[in-house]
């Protein structure tokens, strides 16, 4: 899988609610990919550098600059971080502390340099990125693979060496070896047991909350989808041969796969969303979100993971004016303090425009 470190809602919100002088976030671009780490320490090598000429553009003294600066810097050499990287990487910095977080997506390179850290990136990289599981089951042909984006991984499965005797019956008048001539995968039984053991291992090594999609063939399909114990199998085929299925026709079949579901997701969410505002249980305008959040009402919060407004909610729920606060974040913290739920999506995932989508536990009065 690719590397991420997902903070928890404690850990979030102690991030959402650090307020320091000389305090630096830094989002740069990375790869799983070894061979292309250089390019990934130069880019952190050159945001260091951006972050200290900010510091002192700022008026912080130059003591506390080389603190924050040598901080940052010492990651570059940090052989431990770099053998095991995601997609991007967030650098949270101040003169006492400094904490790393790998990201599961490609982010936007950035330097901030403010009293506050730049948190949405975690919000981000805490929704669902377009992954699955592919398992590729025939007989003598057992390959699960982790999926994201085009690079396709194999997840080692420690399976018996002489699985496929699981398919041949054995007392059946030499029948058995003129079915494995045929390439035949048993009977059903025996297809059944072969599924299971597969089945349980898959659900030994693979994680609950990422989708698996099976390429099996015609006699394997059934026998696995009846033997499954894995959360996240969608009953979802791909109908083609195991076998034919290189890195880049997977990575295809994957995209697709999520593509579909995802739309059936949003266009769910957005029906049921339809239906609690007109009963006063939803709502899209930010004035009301942020009045909402304010009293504890907010049963799940969505958010424009590229969107920022500048603001923060007082405790009365009014929307009040700071540049140097991201509005949105400041309305995903009071949610998690009531113990709601906060999604980063796409703006197109929203409605009517609003960078905001708020379901509630109660209604809420508008504000005046």
């Amino acid at each position: 899988m690719i590397p991420a470190d997902l903070p928890d809602d404690a850990t979030l919100l102690a991030l959402i609610d650090h307020r320091a002088p000389a305090t630096v976030s830094v989002v740069v671009a990375s790869s799983p990919v070894p061979a292309q780490h250089d390019l990934a320490r130069t880019a952190l090598r050159s945001a260091a550098d951006d972050a200290a000429r900010r510091l002192d553009d700022s008026g912080i003294d130059a003591a506390t600059t080389a603190r924050v600066f040598d901080g940052i810097r010492s990651l570059i050499d940090d052989d431990d971080l770099w053998a095991h990287q995601g997609r991007g990487m967030l650098v949270l910095a101040t003169p006492v502390e400094r904490r790393v977080f790998r990201l599961p997506y490609t982010p936007v390179p950035s330097v901030r340099v403010n009293e506050r850290f730049a948190v949405t990136p975690l919000l981000r990289a805490r929704a669902h990125h377009g992954q699955a599981y592919v398992l590729q089951l025939a007989r003598d042909f057992v390959r699960l693979v982790h999926v994201s984006g085009d690079r396709v991984q194999n997840v080692p499965l420690r399976l018996p060496a002489d699985l496929d005797t699981v398919l041949v019956h054995a007392d059946n008048d030499g029948r058995a070896d003129r079915e494995r001539a045929r390439g035949s995968d048993g009977d059903r039984p025996e297809r059944e047991r072969y599924a299971k053991i597969v089945a349980d291992e898959v659900t030994r090594v693979a994680a609950d909350d990422v989708p698996l999609i099976v390429a099996a063939t015609e006699e394997l399909a059934p026998a696995y989808r009846a033997q499954n114990t894995h959360p996240g199998f969608r009953g979802h085929g791909i109908s083609a041969h195991p076998r034919s299925l290189d890195d880049g026709a997977l990575a295809h079949a994957v995209a697709e796969f999520v593509a579909t579901e995802r739309r059936a997701t949003v266009s769910t969410w957005k029906e049921r969303f339809g239906a609690l505002r007109a009963d006063g249980l939803a709502t899209s305008r930010l004035a009301d979100v942020a009045a909402a959040a304010a009293a504890a009402a907010i049963e799940e919060l969505r958010v424009d993971q590229d969107a920022e407004r500048s603001g923060e909610i007082d405790t009365y729920g009014r929307v009040l004016p700071a540049d140097d606060a991201d509005l949105l974040v400041d309305l995903a913290g009071a949610v998690l303090r009531a113990g709601g739920r906060v999604i980063a999506v796409p703006r197109d995932e929203l409605t009517d425009g609003s960078p905001v989508a708020a379901q509630l536990r109660f209604p809420v009065p508008a504000p005046h």
